[in-house]
């Protein structure tokens, strides 16, 4: 592990748990790259404890994890955002025939779509509890201690974030009817049927794409429609989860990646996609190769 030194007690300890740190952190903030630092955080301040301090270092280092990820939360809210145009978007992507992302970190039933769109609308306290409660199974005493709560306060934290989620996993749909709404989608671009595609396409449904010369938006099922018979699909793509929502994967002759789609679904019809082909936001993701 970088910056870890052969001799250090804690080194192999904390390698032992650091998947499920990732894990946390991941849920928590809902980005690699954040969910990254606040592992190192969490590794730095374990660095400078006394081993014989620590009676449960796996309940220490999910304590930790946590508040860090909590203060990295309630900055995000707070620092100024870089605009979208200078960003260059980063997405977990696995084909549908192997294992997801949740199964990779055995999170269980309560990981899914809806969830990973509802995480973003919790307060950062919220979405705390909700992640280490319901999904990691952390005592809400343990909770507290992180939020600066009580036990009976943080549970009814819990409770409403949990309202808020169960909300939002039923106003989305189950994942197979969310993939079967993506696929009439892709058969009626492939096939031109510009009816069909206004079927399935929500009024106000966002498409935004980001591409080499920048990131552009289109509004509205008859302009999305439009583009999207036009373009025909992604006819030569792959199923595929795309940040826990349904997409396709597509790639060149030569085994590069084309493009990334990923689909918002909502009673029965789309409500966002995101396509990626820019090659240098492509190359900054860990795409699964063509078989």
């Amino acid at each position: 592990m970088s910056g870890a030194r052969p001799a250090d007690p804690f080194a192999e300890a904390f390698e032992a748990h650091r998947e499920r740190l990732t894990a946390v952190a991941y849920r928590v903030l809902g980005s690699r790259p954040d969910a990254d630092d606040a592992v190192q955080e969490t590794w730095l301040r374990l660095s400078r404890q006394d081993a014989d301090a620590i009676d449960n270092l796996g309940g220490w280092l999910t304590t930790v994890v946590g508040r860090v990820s909590l203060d990295l939360l309630r900055s995000r809210r707070t620092r100024p955002t870089v605009p979208l145009d200078d960003q260059l978007p980063t997405l977990t992507v696995t084909l549908d025939d192997g294992p997801t992302p949740e199964e990779l970190v055995a999170l269980g039933d309560s990981v899914g779509p809806a969830l990973l769109t509802v995480l973003d609308s919790l307060r950062p306290d919220e979405r705390v509890a909700f992640v280490l409660h319901d999904v990691f199974a952390v005592a809400h005493a343990e909770i507290g201690a992180i939020l600066g709560r009580s036990a009976d306060a943080t549970k009814m934290l819990t409770s409403r974030a949990r309202r808020k989620v169960r909300a939002a996993r039923y106003s989305a749909g189950d994942p197979q009817q969310q993939r079967e709404v993506v696929a009439a989608f892709l058969a009626a671009a492939r096939e031109g049927r510009f009816d069909r595609l206004l079927e399935v396409l929500h009024p106000e449904v966002t498409f935004t794409v980001h591409a080499p010369g920048g990131r552009f938006v289109t509004i509205g099922a008859t302009e999305v429609a439009g583009r999207a018979r036009s373009a025909g699909g992604a006819a030569l793509g792959r199923a595929a989860t795309v940040d826990g929502r349904p997409g396709v994967l597509a790639w060149n002759e030569d085994g590069t990646p084309l493009s990334v789609l990923a689909f918002t679904v909502a009673d029965g019809r789309i409500t966002e996609i995101t396509a990626v082909v820019d090659p240098a936001a492509l190359a900054l993701m860990d795409l699964p190769a063509p078989a």
